[in-house]
């Protein structure tokens, strides 16, 4: 898959670096997938959840971050639209960022 929204994995990286690793692995996972549907996200990732419209929210590192993204599935692409900790999750609308 193509990755977009990659600077604002890199800026939150850069205020928490316990966060490096869990992107990091999350990155190079997109990259190598090609999903098709939902179901295959949540095959290889069974904590993430759909939330409509192609919009996924994925756990990393023990539910510590919150990453939301946009999978556009026939073109292949997974666009980053929000990162953060739990806390700032629940602070924003994920089906509107």
């Amino acid at each position: 898959m193509l990755l977009t929204g990659r600077d604002l994995l890199t800026t939150f990286m850069k205020r928490h670096a316990a966060a490096r690793k869990a992107i990091a692995a999350w990155v190079a996972e997109v990259e190598q997938a090609t999903w098709r549907t939902s179901h295959e996200v949540k095959a290889r990732f069974p904590s993430a959840d759909p939330i409509g419209a192609n919009r996924m929210v994925f756990d990393l590192k023990g539910n510590n971050y919150r990453l939301v993204v946009v999978i556009q599935y026939v073109a292949g692409v997974v666009s980053v639209r929000f990162v953060g900790t739990h806390a700032e999750y629940d602070r924003i609308n994920a089906r509107e960022v």
